[in-house]
């Protein structure tokens, strides 16, 4: 069990981050890089404290639960949002092509402090690249969300089961 989730965590990191991720040519043999073509199904979810502030996010943690995050999706909720788990620190690079709504993504480092907060616009197929390379985890939000919310970078994201590594670790 242990190593399928390394693998998995592996796998997801190669593709390369993305909830609305633009897929990536190198390192993805056997992965099918077409691209969704419908929205996934509710994925689980946990609550995430952001300061005093709480959100349900949905984990996206395997390759493909990554890789299509929240596309086809047609509204989002307030307080709720996706997390995906991207595995060794990276620079992450999300894009929005077949996302319909607009949404905002913070980049999470290891330890879960938010590096950075970028807005992303509806079918922008440009990536937002991090300027971190210390990326391991990302949350996309409603749009404006992060703002309305008080939440800044250098601010620490922990789960109802305490910090997000102790959190993923517990699951290998």
């Amino acid at each position: 069990m242990k190593s399928r989730i390394l693998f998995l965590l592996f796998v997801a990191g190669m593709v390369a981050v993305a909830g609305c991720d633009k897929p990536q040519s190198a390192g993805t043999a056997g992965i099918d890089l077409s691209g969704p073509t419908g929205a996934q199904p509710r994925l689980a979810s946990l609550r995430l404290w952001l300061g005093p502030e709480q959100i349900t996010a949905e984990v996206a943690v395997t390759a493909k639960e990554v890789m299509t995050g929240m596309m086809f999706r047609t509204n989002t909720v307030e307080n709720e949002g996706m997390l995906f788990v991207l595995g060794p620190p990276q620079r992450a690079r999300f894009w929005m092509k077949n996302c319909y709504v607009p949404l905002s993504v913070a980049y999470i480092d290891a330890d879960g402090v938010i590096q950075e907060i970028h807005p992303l616009q509806p079918q922008n197929t440009n990536t937002v690249d991090s300027v971190s390379a210390n990326v391991s985890f990302a949350l996309e939000t409603s749009q404006g969300w992060f703002d309305r919310h008080q939440i800044r970078e250098g601010m620490t994201v922990r789960t109802e089961r305490g910090s997000l590594v102790d959190t993923f670790r517990r699951q290998q």
